[in-house]
């Protein structure tokens, strides 16, 4: 098995949202904010190969919208989903499938394109398999009122249209041992229905993908949640679980968001679970 970084791209989110009730004083220690009151947010993805399987975990927001609703994320740096799958050594036709930690347009937006002439939209990656859940499908295509915004219809659609869509079996266990992928996978309801944590065994090492359970470094306490969860009281039993169970098996929390910090260990302190080490993408892979 290897495991390739895949930066989809950079964007700002207000630092507000990102952690909730948590006071500015507080939160701008970690996760210094502009004069907008925005945070550096990154996009970064996995890639998984493992034999004859390739597996992006999630996408990034991709390129479709429009000036005016990328001009709300203040977009920045140079990376984008396929320069970075390119300097890894691939192309897009050789994904054979993409995991969808959730539906959020900046997790799964990458994954859907504009068609050569602009008519209608397109799956990006012809080959793969795009695997959801049917809870988080179906919370995802009947949006409620505080997600809707998130939940692009033409980030959906066209996967379903397509025939590339596929469901894993989820159990009443928390964490799911996938038959149809190369790792097990820990289910959260916090942020929103039957989010997806890949807990990938490497070199001797549990790599996970935090996607929003663990934004930043900057949420490691667990009170600091972000004010975009739907169910915030969930979320912090959630993190507060996985983030012992991280620290008592050393786990390595890949940063999905995390812009300056790729990969982290924890530890347990008087205060609770905090920071341990930080890694660079190249110490690891």
């Amino acid at each position: 098995m290897k495991l390739y970084p895949i930066n989809a791209g950079n964007f700002k989110l207000d630092g507000g949202a990102m952690f909730g009730v948590v006071p500015k004083s507080i939160w701008n220690k970690t996760n210094p904010a502009d004069a907008n009151n925005m945070i550096d947010i990154a996009a970064r993805c996995l890639l998984v190969e493992n034999g004859n399987k390739l597996t992006l975990i999630d996408t990034g927001m991709g390129n479709k919208q429009s000036d005016k609703f990328f001009s709300y994320y203040h977009l920045w740096g140079n990376d984008t989903l396929e320069a970075s799958l390119k300097t890894a050594g691939f192309h897009r036709d050789d994904i054979t499938d993409v995991f969808m930690t959730h539906l959020h347009f900046d997790h799964c937006g990458g994954g859907v394109q504009w068609n050569s002439d602009k008519t209608d939209f397109e799956t990006v990656f012809k080959n793969a398999n795009y695997w959801s859940n049917k809870n988080h499908w179906n919370w995802a295509t009947k949006p409620n009122k505080r997600e809707k915004a998130s939940f692009l219809k033409e980030n959906i659609s066209p996967i379903e249209a397509s025939g590339q869509l596929k469901f894993l079996s989820l159990s009443s266990s928390k964490i799911l041992s996938s038959t149809e992928l190369d790792f097990n996978i820990f289910l959260a309801d916090g942020h929103t229905e039957k989010q997806m944590i890949p807990m990938i065994e490497y070199q001797n090492k549990t790599i996970c993908f935090m996607a929003d359970l663990l934004p930043t470094v900057g949420h490691l306490p667990v009170p600091f949640v972000m004010g975009y969860d739907t169910r915030p009281l969930i979320t912090l039993d959630e993190k507060e679980g996985f983030l012992k169970l991280a620290a008592d098996n050393n786990y390595y929390l890949f940063l999905e968001h995390d812009a300056h910090h790729p990969i982290i260990t924890v530890k347990h302190t008087e205060k609770g679970v905090r920071l341990s080490k930080v890694f660079q993408i190249e110490e690891l892979f």
